[in-house]
């Protein structure tokens, strides 16, 4: 029995993937599974309302503050560059501006609700376009809030001085939720704020 050589076949060891992607991915995959139930939900209702408010007439389109939550996208990844090139003052101040972004996002989103239930009447009891747009947005917000939390909590650890390139491969992780995030954004405004105006 002879056997034959395989030309440019290299042995290379298998690596296992990173658990904390893994199980990024895995949340990621699970959470983009509800998103799809309530956006689904969102546009299986639009105009199926018996009574006002419509999004119409109440929904202005929020462009100031999706291009603050789209933009945080960019400065979390230059802040991560800036870590694996061990400059811990450029990746603190790229991971405070990302902050920054996302609390202005998230400041827009209360102050187009406070004018939704004070000015125009919509809570998520007036009818169904209330429902599904305060339970859409809403999930998307407390998404929001718990990456702000996450950013916040990295951004006092690095002001302590005990986040290093060593933590490179974590801080990736964490940033795969706020990418996360924020294609979610680009999903929710396309249904909310474009499809269910027009």
């Amino acid at each position: 029995m002879s056997t034959i050589p395989i030309t440019g076949a290299v042995d290379r060891p298998w690596i296992l993937p990173s658990r904390g992607r893994v199980g990024m991915s895995a949340l990621i995959v699970a959470e983009s599974a509800i998103f799809t139930i309530f956006v689904i939900a969102y546009i299986y209702n639009i105009g199926r309302s018996i009574s006002g408010p419509t999004p119409q007439q109440v929904l202005e389109v929020p462009i100031f503050a999706t291009i603050c939550l789209l933009s945080s996208s960019l400065t979390i990844w230059i802040a991560e560059r800036a870590l694996h090139r061990s400059n811990m003052k450029m990746f603190g101040l790229w991971w405070l501006v990302t902050w920054v972004l996302g609390v202005i996002f998230l400041g827009g989103t209360a102050v187009e609700w406070r004018k939704l239930i004070y000015q125009d009447g919509l809570t998520i009891h007036t009818n169904l376009f209330g429902t599904t747009y305060y339970s859409l947005v809403g999930l998307h917000a407390s998404h929001v809030t718990v990456g702000l939390i996450g950013i916040l909590t990295v951004l006092i650890l690095t002001l302590s001085g005990k986040v290093a390139v060593r933590h490179a491969e974590r801080i990736g992780v964490f940033a795969l939720y706020w990418h996360f995030v924020d294609a979610v954004w680009v999903v929710v405004f396309t249904v909310v704020y474009i499809v269910g105006r027009s």
